[in-house]
């Protein structure tokens, strides 16, 4: 088992790469989006990123819960002949998490981080047990101005968080820049 972590600013080209690296095995490919098609643009984003998958790739949707869908994965037979699982990405899961409606209700804050940090845990021992390789795809977010906004402070965060777990656990860490990797472990 292998995990490698590829991370960068926004269109830095991260998808590509992990695509690129995915592809480049040879094997079979697991890919779980946790991309949820909330508005045209995104569907439109969506649709992009399946066009770029070969035929034997498989597609897992998981918004929220990755723990349960690598669970699923592992007792699946029918994902036996998948070596590898491409995640994409931990940015959109971190969001996924966050009560927009609730935003304001900072009482909220520290229960969503527990459960975010919980899940994210349980996602790491997860791929512990599994016998496949992982490429895991996240935004880097720390390297901009504060969010001037709660909300956007609060996911800055969380995604720091989640990101610096994934990196710890990661084999190698991938940092994108113009396309560009550099190889920080």
């Amino acid at each position: 088992m292998k995990a490698t972590f590829v991370t960068g600013g926004a269109r830095s080209g991260k998808s590509r790469f992990a695509e690129k690296m995915a592809l480049e095995t040879g094997q079979n490919v697991i890919y779980i989006a946790t991309a949820q098609a909330l508005d045209e643009e995104m569907a439109h984003r969506i649709k992009i990123h399946r066009q770029r998958r070969p035929e034997n790739w498989t597609t897992v949707e998981e918004p929220r819960y990755l723990s349960r869908a690598l669970k699923e994965i592992e007792q699946e037979k029918k994902y036996n002949g998948f070596p590898i699982v491409l995640i994409d990405c931990l940015a959109l899961l971190v969001s996924n998490w966050l009560p927009l409606e609730k935003a304001s209700d900072l009482s909220l804050w520290d229960n969503l981080r527990v459960d975010l940090l919980t899940e994210i845990d349980a996602m790491i021992s997860q791929m512990k047990r599994m016998e496949k390789d992982f490429i895991i795809v996240s935004n880097e977010v720390g390297l901009g101005l504060v969010p001037e906004y709660p909300l956007g402070r609060l996911y800055r965060d969380l995604l720091g968080e989640v990101n610096q777990k994934v990196a710890a656990f990661a084999d190698e860490v991938i940092f994108m820049v113009s396309g560009l990797p550099m190889k920080l472990k």
